[in-house]
This record gives C-alpha cells, sequence and structure tokens, in this order.
C-alpha cells in the first residue's frame, strides 16, 4: 500500500477532493485542519486533527506522530495578520523570516516547505496525488472558444508570464485585446465583477489563470470552480482558459456542467505557446 499522506489543509473544495481521491487510489490520508479556515468536509473519513492558526509547530508534531512521509499542501489560504495570529514557539522562531517573505505568496510558500523539508517530509503536488484534478489540454466542455476568445487568451497568457517573475497574479481578464484587469488581493470572483465594469461592451471578456512561471508548482495551483462559473455568467463573458496540467478543476463535473448551461466555455491551455 502507497504510504499514508499527509494534507495540510485550507480553506475550499480543493482538500476534500484531494482526500477522496486519494483514497480511492488506495492511499489512507491523515488532515491537518486548520480552525476558522478548513471546511469541515475534508476531515470527513479521514484520520486528522484541527490546529490554531499560527501554529505551525503543533502542525509539524501532528503530521510526525501520524507516520506520513509525503505532504501535499492544498486549499486557499488567506495572507495572514500577524498580530491576530497565536503563534506557537515554532511559529515564533520562524516570524523573522515570515515577516522577510511578506513580499509575496511564493515566498512564503516556500518557506513553509523548505520547514517540511527540514523534518524530512517529502511535499509533493496535487497533481502526483489526483491528477485528474488537472485540467488538460482543449476544451473541458462543449463549448468552443471563438477567434476573438483566442486572441484574448494569448494575449492574457502573455501578460502573466511577463508578470509571474515579479509574484504578481495568476490571472487576468481580456476583452477585444485590452487588459481590464489582473488579480490582486481580492481574488478570481471579485476581479471579474470589476472588469465586467470596466469593458466597453454589455458583455464578452476572458478569464485567463496561469501558473507564476517562477513558483513552486507543488502549491498554490490556479483553480476554477462552480463559484467562478457562476461569477462569469452574472457577468456575462465568454469563458476561461487554464494552463493545462498546471490548473484546477474544483468540483468538475458540476462545474463544467454549469458552464455548459451558461454557454461559457472552459478550456485548457500551453501559455508557452
Amino acid at each position: 500500500m502507497p504510504p499514508e499522506l499527509g494534507v495540510l489543509a485550507g480553506g475550499g473544495a480543493l482538500p476534500g477532493e484531494l482526500v477522496a481521491a486519494a483514497r480511492r487510489g488506495g492511499r489512507e490520508t491523515f488532515v491537518v485542519a486548520v480552525k476558522g479556515v478548513t471546511d469541515a468536509g475534508a476531515t470527513a473519513n479521514t484520520e486528522h486533527v484541527w490546529v490554531a492558526p499560527g501554529a505551525f509547530g503543533r502542525m509539524i508534531d501532528a503530521l510526525k506522530k501520524s507516520g506520513v512521509d509525503d505532504v501535499v499542501l492544498a486549499g486557499r489560504a488567506a495572507r495572514p495578520d500577524w498580530s491576530k495570529l497565536a503563534l506557537d514557539g515554532r511559529a515564533i522562531r520562524m516570524l523573522p523570516r515570515l515577516l522577510a517573505a511578506n513580499g509575496g505568496d511564493n515566498a512564503l510558500l516556500s518557506l513553509a516547505i523548505r520547514e517540511l523539508e527540514s523534518e524530512g517530509f517529502r511535499v509533493v503536488g496535487v497533481d502526483s496525488v489526483a491528477s485528474e484534478l488537472m485540467i488538460g489540454p482543449g476544451p473541458a466542455g462543449r463549448v468552443r472558444a471563438g477567434r476573438a476568445a483566442r486572441a484574448d487568451i494569448a494575449r492574457g497568457a502573455a501578460v502573466l508570464a511577463a508578470l509571474g517573475a515579479h509574484d504578481v497574479g495568476q490571472a487576468a481578464v481580456v476583452h477585444d485585446g485590452a487588459v481590464l484587469g489582473i488579480e490582486a488581493a481580492e481574488g478570481t470572483d471579485a476581479l471579474i465583477e470589476r472588469c465586467a465594469r470596466l469593458r466597453r461592451a454589455d458583455k464578452g471578456g476572458v478569464l485567463v489563470k496561469c501558473a507564476k512561471s517562477h513558483q513552486d508548482r507543488r502549491v498554490d495551483l490556479p483553480a476554477i470552480g462552480p463559484d467562478t462559473v457562476s461569477a462569469l455568467a452574472r457577468a456575462r463573458m465568454a469563458g476561461a482558459a487554464l494552463e493545462a496540467g498546471a490548473a484546477l478543476i474544483l468540483e468538475r463535473d458540476r462545474t463544467i456542467a454549469a458552464a455548459d448551461r451558461a454557454r461559457i466555455f472552459l478550456c485548457g491551455i500551453d501559455a508557452t505557446a
């Protein structure tokens, strides 16, 4: 039997889907859930422990006690307000490095990975555990991107590639060649809403999501789910393109069905083309 998998679970649907996929593959899981962050569904039918935000030492101790060798980081993790966290001893010792890494998500996640690896854990990516959650190349549903949308996708991918080296944004909205917005702290759904008000027409535009060019692809992969499809539909946008092999479709069947009903395309692209 494959070794037990430790899951450091953030928010959203991904941790629960990852646990289910691992168990379908015959791999038992142990979940470290964070109070006020992790959805309760991530801990269903699996061994787990709840820890306070900022208790990084407690997280590592729990993983060691469980006997896991491999660890995956999955789910949303909002940028912390250090002044409001109940940091344990290990987190306090890490604090100078955490604050020094405050320039971007990649730096913070890289620090977390280094700490885990220093304790002998092997940090693995979602794709190595549940490749079926990744988007592949080409259309994911029945709707296809038209010529204008494909041009906007290429424009968005090029812009994200240029910005990725600066640890900025995994998503852009483009309409008729104009970049309407880059994802910032507000998140993808708010980006879509903001950009719908900026375009000249009353409909149109594409969402492009790509992994940052220099990020560690074991963590923080771009994703799309039912809520984002709903946001695209409300904004009357044409669809979304995600980097094939480096982005996730959450709640896959539900997400694709919702896109098909709304006549919105979802597709995987080669971001380097």
